[in-house]
């Protein structure tokens, strides 16, 4: 039996970018990640855009969402694998560092893993809530 840290199936790869990402490990969750991974922020969100090379990602995304929420989680709960395609139903937990308001938002994941490295993802998720979340009371 493979084991888990070590395994390449495309679910077992993700999960561990979900528990590095959770954990705050930024390393681990580089390793995860393909020296030329192509990494999608939907339009709308606040870190829109496609973030290249796993550096990239972390601290264009990770690193950013941590300076500006208190505990962001993504919580992977139901896994969908063809393949190398692996689509996850999650949900974003945290707390605005400028507003104090929470969110507790769904969203989708689309993966794709080849030779155990995340090689694309891509992020579906209701943005006006994350923005409600950072909207000052005055506005």
């Amino acid at each position: 039996m493979t084991d888990f840290a070590t395994s390449t199936a495309p679910a077992d790869v993700v999960r561990r970018q979900y528990l590095a990402s959770a954990a705050g490990d930024l390393e681990t969750l580089r390793a995860t990640l393909a020296p030329d991974v192509e990494w999608t922020e939907m339009a709308g969100f606040p870190l829109a855009g496609t973030y290249r090379t796993p550096e990239g990602v972390t601290s264009n995304v990770m690193e950013r969402l941590a300076a500006d929420w208190d505990d962001w989680t993504a919580h992977d709960d139901s896994y969908i694998v063809d393949g190398e395609n692996v689509v996850v139903l999650a949900r974003y937990t945290a707390t605005n560092k400028a507003t104090g308001k929470p969110i507790h938002v769904r969203v989708a994941h689309h993966f794709v893993v080849r030779g155990g490295l995340i090689v694309r993802f891509e992020q579906f998720v209701d943005t006006a809530k994350v923005r409600e979340a950072m909207a000052s009371s005055a506005a």
